[in-house]
């Protein structure tokens, strides 16, 4: 469902279940592995998320969410803040290669890595709720805001916009593109030039630029 490996001091966590949807299976993996990123990280260390195929992760599995009793959707929903807000706070760099297809949850597991980069030739990037039918909750609305341009979050959350490499790169969703095959290498290269800050003050300027979303997902 998401391995996790190691080449030098990056991690590479690699989902690889398909469309990669996200249920409680796939939060359980990921907090996880986000158990052994936490362990002791040493200078140098970076992450780099990626998908496999034509998706990146395409969003929440509702099929399966919707046959949830209360106790767990609240457990699900605990569960998400959870990774995102590790996520976020992991204190070292994180870059997204955004691989393919990153529909709605998708999307916001990818920004909350600090970068992202996106396959050139194929592949969305999309906050899909409206569309959907799912509501987005107030702290994921307001993580939006302070992730996104403003036009660009009206435009995602009221028309669903699908956003390939190039519009996403305007738009602000993505950082920059790469081809399939380079895609990997890219976001890696990237991880690799971040993570050659002093760790110390990467980790405290990061916690306190991500702070005002981190609090609002609790």
């Amino acid at each position: 469902m998401i391995e996790l490996s190691k080449a030098g001091a990056v991690y590479t966590v690699t989902m690889n279940n398909s469309e990669n949807m996200i249920c409680l299976d796939w939060q359980r993996r990921m907090l996880e592995i986000l158990d052994k990123l936490e362990e002791n990280p040493t200078p140098g260390t970076a992450m780099v998320l990626i998908g496999e195929a034509k998706f990146f992760s395409n969003g929440l599995n509702l099929e399966v969410l919707n046959k949830l009793d209360g106790a767990d959707w609240s457990l699900f929903a605990e569960q998400m803040n959870e990774i995102h807000r590790r996520l976020l706070m992991l204190p070292f760099p994180t870059v997204a290669a955004v691989n393919g297809h990153a529909f709605a949850g998708g999307a916001f597991v990818a920004l909350s890595c600090d970068y992202r980069i996106m396959r050139q030739d194929r592949g969305w990037i999309c906050i899909s709720e409206v569309d959907a039918g799912v509501p987005l909750p107030q702290g994921m609305m307001e993580f939006l805001r302070l992730r996104l341009p403003a036009a660009t979050v009206r435009d995602a959350v009221l028309t669903g916009k699908r956003y390939d490499a190039d519009e996403a790169i305007a738009a602000g969703f993505a950082d920059g593109k790469a081809s399939a095959e380079s895609l990997l290498d890219s976001a890696t290269e990237l991880a690799q030039q971040l993570a050659c800050k002093e760790p110390s003050i990467f980790k405290a300027i990061k916690q306190a630029y991500y702070a005002p979303i981190v609090n609002g997902l609790k």
